[in-house]
């Protein structure tokens, strides 16, 4: 092209642009449009507005006698969800604006969590990458593939902070770190609004679920949770208030009490906290009939609990029919007032407006774009690498991994061959079927160079409920053999290979929504297929497929190597051979700390001392703070991971020994890669604040760099400290910076660390 038709190209595009752009710096434009259609509306229009129903699948052809179009017509319905396909969506739509009496557009929302037809690894798997720019093309990805599908609304990111494995959810967020929790809802916000929601291939990010969700009591999903505000502040708060601040478009209610009053209904929570402290301006939607399950928690019938949650500050209900159905009688009795009522219709218009649906209802429903933008070569390539990243290599004493591409290679277990169990847990978009198992995606990877044979060995669990439970959704790979047989023809296999790769875990379904868990350790059954694979006298690599942390201290214990692979996608199987064979150099680190026995749970890096602390280096004191039976130390620590080459960590220094609270110091460390293979490492930044007015955690995430090192290169790397890295939310919930002493802490991981020390002068820095 030449230079002048390159010229005109972008004046074009900058030209198509300007409309948007006006609109999205022109809030005076919206008011004006906002308020002229509000004043046409009727109460019954407005309260349809904050209806989000379930629909079922509507087939194409159907949406213009469904029941949901009925209602539709009646201008009784804000938005849909999980409805998939651009001609079912347009079918509906064209219902919204060509038949309803004010013509307004629906949003149409899905569960995109961690990808639409391209899946990339669940999002606790993607938080071990560390990559914010991965992490934030992922949501650009899935942004791109479900706008040109008909979706404009995605109930994504989760930022809830876990430190409880046993709760099934923990594999639809980002670990236990406040830190590095608000670096990635910022990165997933980016990713899926980017800077312009107007624009036909962005969606609206809903933050989720505000708030504490993680925090549920004994793990159990929907369980109460009960904290203190200090806690909430400076522990959970942090990625919802970063989300807040990186303008994502909405928010979703958590199921829990918070302060004993459910999310949903807390005046505190959704209006004193999200919109007057944070000053967030979005529009806030209830999680799955979270208004009428207040009922349950004893807050009144529907009527009651409908008008509770319009007046905390809820704007759409979603599934439970309680603002559609009883808020004009509250507003008839005196319970809700009409300006709560229209203050909440406004927001979800405005969120319209905002996706330029009032200009054209139609902008996210292009058929070329449904033909030519979903599952395309590039969103494979970058969810396969993403994924490769993702794994965390957590042991590999004899240097078994990487594997050559020779000899016979036994691949067995009962997560080895299954394609629906690759994507992982809320992927309700998958498209299974054009998905590779792991057995498949070996045979691909060496080709004639090495023979892969495969047995399944054993089924996930011998208790086949359990299994069921575990195994929804079309993942089911229940075996009807014994466990004679079934075991038998795994080590019939694998005495005839060279070396075992064994795949095991849990099953995509056996964590996520309500998949909690009591007992995190591997099943019997796939433990007595991995000893009796053992006795072979193979080398053994042990592939975990998981959705949270577990207990692998037995497998620890019996296995020279193990690489937890999470579930890493559409893409797994084939980013898992990158990583077995070394085409690519695992870097993943865990984000979450790996119990030795679930009895130590919770079990997390960054947690306060006590008065009475076990000494260094000992496992019993009495009348100190331990077990009798196991010592206090984790598995395997936050932030660990290891690689294929080995990384040293010398020379940790201070630009000064003191710091004044608006002055600024420099830590900075050399990371030599003293291994065999250029490879990625995670450098991580921790801090101590040693006295404060309150008890501070014995070490905090504060910075985080990947770099990349060639063989024998040694790398300069470099951290900023400012006041805004030391602090925190005092016991008045004031966000400060209290002068004293702090310990700098550098290293691979929040355990294997230097530390140098300096101290901060001058007042208190609010």
């Amino acid at each position: 092209m030449t230079n002048h038709k390159k010229l005109w190209a972008g004046l074009v595009l900058c030209l198509s642009l300007l409309p948007a752009v006006a609109r999205q710096s022109d809030p005076s434009k919206m008011n004006r449009f906002i308020d002229n259609l509000m004043s046409r509306m009727t109460l019954r229009e407005k309260l349809g507005q904050l209806n989000l129903p379930v629909t079922g699948d509507i087939v194409t052809g159907q949406a213009k006698s469904s029941d949901v179009a009925a209602k539709i017509r009646k201008g009784d319905v804000g938005g849909l969800f999980n409805l998939k396909g651009v001609g079912k969506i347009r079918e509906v739509q064209k219902v919204a604006v060509e038949q309803s009496r004010l013509r307004i557009p629906l949003l149409f929302g899905m569960d995109v969590i961690h990808g639409y037809e391209t899946v990339f690894p669940i999002p606790l798997a993607l938080s071990c990458t560390w990559d914010m720019q991965a992490i934030e093309n992922a949501a650009r990805v899935a942004a791109v593939e479900c706008s040109a599908d008909g979706i404009n609304w995605t109930f994504s990111p989760m930022v809830d902070i876990c430190r409880d494995p046993r709760w099934g959810r923990m594999a639809e967020g980002n670990g236990e770190d406040p830190f590095l929790g608000s670096a990635i809802a910022r990165a997933m916000v980016k990713g899926y609004q980017g800077d312009d929601l107007s624009l036909n291939n962005t969606v609206m990010a809903c933050v989720k679920h505000f708030a504490l969700y993680g925090a549920a009591e004994a793990g159990r999903d929907y369980n109460t949770v009960d904290m203190s505000r200090w806690r909430m502040f400076n522990d959970y708060f942090p990625p919802y208030e970063a989300a807040a601040k990186a303008g994502a478009g909405s928010f979703m209610t958590s199921f829990n009490v918070v302060d004993g009053i459910p999310a949903t209904a807390n005046r505190w929570l959704l209006t004193d906290v999200l919109r007057e402290r944070w000053g967030w301006n979005g529009f806030v939607v209830t999680d799955y009939t979270a208004i009428s399950e207040m009922i349950a928690h004893g807050m009144g019938d529907l009527q009651q609990v409908s008008a509770l949650a319009l007046n905390a500050g809820t704007d759409m209900d979603m599934v439970a029919d309680g603002f559609i159905g009883t808020l004009e009688k509250s507003l008839k009795e005196g319970k809700v007032t009409e300006q709560a009522i229209d203050r909440a219709c406004r927001r979800v218009l405005e969120a319209k407006y905002k996706l330029g649906l009032f200009d054209d209802p139609y902008r996210y429903l292009d058929k070329k774009r449904a033909a030519g933008e979903i599952y395309t070569p590039r969103h494979r390539a970058d969810a396969r690498r993403t994924a490769a990243e993702s794994f965390v290599l957590l042991k590999n004493d004899a240097q078994t991994l990487p594997l050559k591409k020779q000899g016979r290679i036994a691949l067995i277990g009962p997560l080895a061959d299954t394609r629906a169990n690759m994507p992982g847990t809320w992927s309700v978009a998958a498209a299974f079927d054009r998905y590779k198992s792991l057995f498949q995606a070996m045979r691909d990877a060496v080709g004639d160079k090495a023979v892969v044979t495969y047995a399944k060995g054993s089924n996930i669990t011998d208790d086949a409920q359990i299994e069921a439970n575990g195994s929804m959704f079309g993942r089911e790979i229940r075996d009807d053999r014994t466990v004679r047989q079934m075991i038998d023809e795994a080590v019939g296999v694998a005495r005839e290979a060279d070396v075992i790769v064994a795949a095991v875990g849990e099953t995509s379904e056996m964590s996520g929504e309500s998949s909690s868990r009591s007992d995190l350790s591997l099943p019997e059954a796939q433990r007595r297929l991995l000893q009796a694979l053992k006795e072979t006298g193979k080398p053994i690599v042990l592939v975990n497929f998981s959705g949270r942390a577990t207990v692998m201290t037995w497998e620890a214990e019996r296995f020279s190597t193990i690489l937890n692979v999470w579930f890493g996608g559409s893409e797994a199987g084939d980013a898992i051979c990158d990583v077995l064979f070394g085409d690519r150099v695992p870097s993943g680190k865990l984000t979450v700390t790996m119990p030795k026995s679930v009895g130590q749970i919770p079990l997390y890096y960054n947690h306060l001392n006590t008065g009475r602390p076990l000494e260094s280096g000992k496992w019993f004191s009495k009348f100190r703070s331990n077990y009798l039976d196991i010592d206090n130390e984790p598995l395997f620590p936050f932030g660990y991971g290891l690689s294929y080459t080995s990384f040293k960590y010398t020379n940790l220094r201070l630009s000064a020994n003191t710091m004044t609270a608006d002055g600024t110091l420099t830590a900075t460390v050399d990371v030599t890669n003293t291994g065999h293979y250029d490879a990625d490492e995670i450098v991580q930044l921790y801090i101590r604040d040693l006295v404060g007015s309150v008890a501070r955690p014995v070490k905090e995430l504060k910075g985080f760099e990947r770099v990349h090192l060639k063989r024998g290169e040694t790398r300069t790397v470099s951290f900023t400290i400012d006041a805004t890295l030391l602090k925190f939310y005092n016991v008045a919930l004031d966000f400060v910076c209290e002068p004293g002493d702090f310990e700098v802490m550098v290293g691979p991981n929040s355990r294997d660390v230097q530390t140098v020390k300096f101290i901060m002068t001058g007042g208190v820095s609010k």
